[in-house]
């Protein structure tokens, strides 16, 4: 695995205030019909953590991040972040207070290129109007600048300077999936959400995307709640993980601690006494 690289960010040089991203769900619950997609779970996730979500197949850890997300709002319990309640904002006003996120199924244009579906993801920093832009006055060159200057050190970074031009839909899988984390960073999200991203991914491009992850969390001060099911990277880079079973919280604790927890092992290994 290629080392840290340590380099001057713009967004890793921003105020530190404009970085927290202080987290609380309460008694949260999710169902359809009669389902309990998610069932009274209570977490929180404080500035600068690495925290992840696991759990089997089913266990409501999609549902549980749509809710933090605006995708799905919740018939019970709340959701604080940095002391505001946004339980019951929907996706566009999230993205403005500074939660991003990936999917598990890739969400992008594959008809642009790289570089235009990041551009995309700015529009949120926009601050000029529709005639200001089609004479494209002084200002909004200043802005397009700042606005290009972001991508192209976001694009430096995740190391796509080859692609940056090319389509997106004649990119390999794990390609795609590093567009997808770069169009959530150029967002400036305070809490970034990744949902399955070593999904589909060889060894390498994991390792590349462990590498990606842990910079941007030890160097760029990113909160992240991480949602996986490959258990030798969760346990090698998450500061602390919570458990979901049926929609319930199973329990939480730091990778050692969840990985001896009798409960845990049940859930995912099955009753190993009636072996």
């Amino acid at each position: 695995m290629k080392a840290f690289r340590s380099r001057p960010s713009i967004m890793y040089s921003r105020e530190e205030e404009d970085k927290i991203a202080e987290l609380e769900i309460t008694n949260l619950s999710l169902s359809f019909g009669g389902v309990n997609a998610v069932k009274d779970v209570s977490l929180r996730v404080h500035t600068g953590e690495l925290m992840a979500v696991i759990g089997p197949n089913g266990a409501g850890k999609t549902s549980l991040l749509n809710c933090i997300t605006g995708f799905y709002h919740p018939q019970k319990g709340q959701i604080i972040f940095n002391g505001k309640d946004i339980t019951n904002f929907h996706t566009h006003k999230l993205v403005g207070v500074g939660i991003g996120r990936t999917f598990q199924n890739i969400e992008l244009f594959p008809g642009m290129t790289v570089l235009a579906n990041m551009m995309l993801a700015r529009h949120i920093h926009c601050h000029y109007g529709f005639l200001s832009s089609c004479v494209f006055s002084p200002a909004v060159r200043k802005e397009e600048i700042r606005h290009r200057r972001i991508l192209e050190e976001i694009i430096d970074f995740l190391e796509m300077q080859a692609i940056r031009k090319k389509t997106v839909g004649s990119l390999p899988y794990g390609l795609m999936k590093r567009v997808e984390l770069g169009r959530a960073l150029s967002l400036e999200p305070r809490l970034l959400i990744l949902d399955e991203p070593f999904a589909g991914m060889n060894l390498e491009e994991k390792e590349d995307m462990v590498r990606f992850l842990l910079e941007l969390n030890h160097s760029w001060g990113l909160t992240m709640i991480l949602v996986e099911h490959d258990m030798s990277i969760v346990m090698s880079i998450a500061k602390r993980i919570t458990v979901l079973n049926f929609g319930e919280k199973l329990g939480e604790g730091t990778p050692e601690e969840i990985s001896s927890h009798p409960e845990v092992i049940k859930a995912y290994l099955g009753d190993t006494e009636a072996l």
